[in-house]
């Protein structure tokens, strides 16, 4: 099983529920009302009705509040609950039609698209952020895709030595420069295009550009 985060767990059987989901939706709304600048530890306090003490016994900046308030956690176990971002079925193809449809629909939520590239900068410039906001959940991730990847190259169902962490980041890089950068209205018609071009690129049947990996 994934280890839940430092921010999450340290409290134990102490941690209040309600008190962090009041302080997760005042985020989410201090974050399409007054965007990532404008919130505050102190708004978020004021808003959700807590004291800023309750909210650093949980969690440690305001980075860590947002990312949990815009992200679910990333589990790569099948079953293990409505955040499992692989807990999809079938084909590969339909898998990654899902996980396509799946980010964009995350990033075009008005808080992720409010916050995602304020946090990217942060996380960007702080390591220890970025290993205990990105690179640990991703992990896990990343391992269970280069598995199923694994597994539908040796039905033929697609082509061996696919880069898992590359097809992340078309997904979601794509995904949040549509939203956040270009500010796409219809998500559902930019996600069907991007699932077509990661499915089946630009090059008529199926060929392979110069450089590529055969």
């Amino acid at each position: 099983m994934p280890k839940e985060p430092e921010a999450r767990r340290r409290l134990g059987p102490q941690r209040d529920p309600a008190i962090d989901a009041a302080v997760l939706d005042a985020t989410r709304r201090l974050l399409v009302e007054k965007g990532y600048a404008g919130t505050s530890i102190d708004a978020i306090a004021a808003l959700a009705g807590v004291g800023r003490p309750a909210i650093y016994r949980r969690w440690p900046s305001k980075a860590h509040i947002v990312n949990d308030a815009i992200y679910p956690e990333l589990n790569a176990e099948p079953g293990a609950g409505e955040d499992t971002v692989l807990d999809v079925g079938g084909t590969m193809t339909e898998q990654v039609r899902a996980l396509v449809h799946g980010a964009v629909a995350l990033f075009a939520a008005p808080a992720t698209r409010a916050a995602a590239p304020a946090l990217m900068s942060e996380v960007h410039t702080d390591e220890a952020l970025r290993y205990a906001l990105v690179e640990r959940q991703r992990a896990g991730v990343r391992a269970e895709l280069t598995r199923r990847l694994d597994e539908a190259a040796a039905r033929g169902e697609v082509r061996a030595g696919i880069d898992a962490d590359v097809l992340l980041d078309i997904m979601a890089g794509a995904a949040i420069y549509a939203m956040s950068a270009r500010d796409v209205d219809d998500s559902e018609s930019f996600a069907d295009a991007l699932t077509g071009i990661v499915l089946h690129g630009i090059l008529p049947g199926g060929q392979v550009g110069e450089g590529a990996a055969e």
